[in-house]
């Protein structure tokens, strides 16, 4: 069985963020320039559950991981 496709939209969505384009795009210009030794999880912009929610699709190669890499190459 094949995994689920994932989208940045859906990712936002999951995390609990307005997810239209143009939500999506201020939430990234704003919080853009994160430090490369910042691993995304530890941001200071993410509540403790979105937070883990990122922590643990990475760490578990889920099929989230791939929206979650998205996200974290746009925020540096």
């Amino acid at each position: 069985m094949e995994q689920p496709v994932h989208y940045l939209r859906e990712l936002f969505a999951q995390l609990g963020l307005p997810y239209g384009h143009d939500d999506i795009e201020q939430f990234i210009a704003t919080h853009q320039g994160l430090n490369a030794r910042t691993n995304l999880a530890d941001a200071p912009f993410w509540s403790q559950s979105q937070a883990s929610f990122l922590r643990e699709g990475l760490r578990a190669d889920s099929d989230w991981a791939e929206p979650i890499d998205e996200l974290n190459v746009r925020l540096r």
